[in-house]
C-alpha cells in the first residue's frame, strides 16, 4: 500500500508539472522587434528616410520561442543566459537569420526565427571566441568572424555551435573589419595593429597587404571596420584619421572623405560602416553615438541618434549591417541590444 501510495504522490506531482511546462510553453509569445509605436526621421512634415522597426536583445524578442523539452530542462538547471552582452556586429543572411558578434559572451549568436532556432556559436570544445568583433558573408555562404585577439578568422555555419579556423597564409595582428568579394573571390581584412589592409584569395593565400601608419593617402590610424560598395569599391574607416578611405578592389587609393569634429556631419570614432544599392554610406560613430548617411561623395544626408535608451538612441554603437532589402541593424552595444530600422527614402 506505501508503495502504491508512493507512486500515485509520483504520478500526480509529474503530471501537474506537465500541465505547468505545457501552459508555460504556450503563454511563450514569439515576438518579433518589441514595437514602441511608429517613429521615422526626418520627423513630419519632411519625408521620412528612416523607419524604426524595434530592437532584439534575446531569442525571444527575435521570434523564437522555446519547446516544451527545453523548458523542462529549464525548469530543473535553471535557464541559461541567451541575451545579448556587448555586441560588436551582425550579418543577416536572410530575414529571419542573423549572427551577432558578442565578445561579451565569447561567441557568436546565431537567431533564426524560421527554424525556431538559438546557439551560441564558439570554438570546438565550448572554448571561448575571447574578442569576435568583425563578421561577412564569405566563400561558399560561410560565415567569417575576425577574433582581434586571437589574431585569426574563424568559419561557421548555421547547423552547428562550433566555430572553425579559417586558413590565412600570411598571419595577422588584430584582425577587425572583413568583407568579402564574391565576384572577384578576393577576402580583405583589416589589420588594427599594424595599420594595413591584408586582401587574400577565397582559400585564404595570400596576395597583398597595403597601407600603414599615418595620415597620407593609403595610411591609416588605427583602422577598424570596412564595406564593400555595390560598385565593386572599399570603404575602410580609418578612425583616428577620423575620415573614411575609398580603394578599389585592389588596394589601389581612390578618394576619401571625413573630419574631425562632434558637429553634425564631422566624426569622432567613426567605427561600423555600410553601404545599400542606392549609393548611401552607412557610418556609426561611438563617441557620438550616432548614425551618420552620407552620400557617395561624403556629404550628409542624415543624422540620427544621440545618448540614451529610447529607440533611435544609443550608447556606444559600433556595428551596422545593412540588407539587400534596406533593412538596418545597429549593434547598440552598451545597451545590449540590436535596433533595427528600414530605409523607405527615395
Amino acid at each position: 500500500m506505501p508503495r502504491l501510495l508512493e507512486k500515485m504522490r509520483k504520478f500526480i506531482v509529474l503530471g501537474s508539472l506537465f500541465i505547468m511546462l505545457m501552459a508555460c510553453a504556450q503563454m511563450e509569445t514569439r515576438q518579433v522587434y518589441p514595437w514602441p509605436g511608429k517613429m521615422v526621421w526626418p520627423e513630419l512634415p519632411d519625408q521620412p528616410r528612416i523607419k524604426y522597426l524595434g530592437y532584439f536583445s534575446n531569442p525571444k524578442e527575435f521570434g523564437i520561442g522555446k519547446g516544451f523539452f527545453e523548458l523542462v530542462i529549464d525548469f530543473f538547471t535553471g535557464a541559461a543566459d541567451q541575451r545579448l552582452i556587448r555586441p560588436m556586429a551582425m550579418v543577416a543572411p536572410s530575414p529571419e537569420e542573423i549572427y551577432v558578434a558578442d565578445p561579451g559572451a565569447y561567441g557568436v549568436h546565431y537567431f533564426n526565427s524560421r527554424n525556431n532556432d538559438y546557439h551560441l556559436i564558439q570554438l570546438a570544445g565550448k572554448r571561448p571566441l575571447p574578442s569576435p568583433v568583425g563578421l561577412t558573408i564569405g566563400p561558399d555562404k560561410e560565415i567569417l568572424v575576425t577574433d582581434s585577439e586571437l589574431g585569426g578568422v574563424f568559419r561557421m555555419k548555421p547547423d552547428s555551435d562550433v566555430a572553425k579556423p579559417f586558413y590565412l597564409q600570411y598571419s595577422l595582428k588584430q584582425p577587425t573589419g572583413i568583407a568579402y568579394d564574391e565576384k572577384a573571390n578576393r577576402l580583405y581584412i583589416v589589420d588594427t595593429q599594424t595599420h594595413t589592409l591584408n586582401i587574400y584569395d577565397g582559400h585564404g593565400r595570400h596576395i597583398k597587404q597595403v597601407g600603414s601608419r599615418g595620415s597620407g593617402k593609403l595610411q591609416f590610424n588605427f583602422p577598424t571596420m570596412m564595406a564593400l560598395e555595390s560598385s565593386e569599391q572599399l570603404l575602410i574607416t580609418d578612425s583616428l584619421n577620423f575620415r573614411i578611405q575609398r580603394l578599389d578592389r585592389n588596394g589601389g587609393y581612390l578618394s576619401q572623405f571625413g573630419k574631425i569634429g562632434a558637429a553634425t556631419g564631422k566624426m569622432t570614432r567613426p567605427k561600423g560602416i555600410a553601404t545599400d544599392k542606392l549609393g548611401h554610406i552607412y557610418i556609426i560613430d561611438s563617441l557620438i553615438h550616432a548614425l551618420q548617411i552620407f552620400d557617395k561623395k561624403g556629404r550628409l544626408l542624415l543624422h540620427l541618434g544621440g545618448q540614451g535608451k529610447n529607440p533611435g538612441e544609443f550608447w556606444l554603437p559600433s556595428g551596422i549591417f545593412v540588407s539587400d532589402n534596406n533593412i538596418i541593424y545597429i549593434a547598440d552595444s552598451h545597451n545590449q541590444r540590436i535596433q533595427v530600422f528600414q530605409y523607405i527614402g527615395g
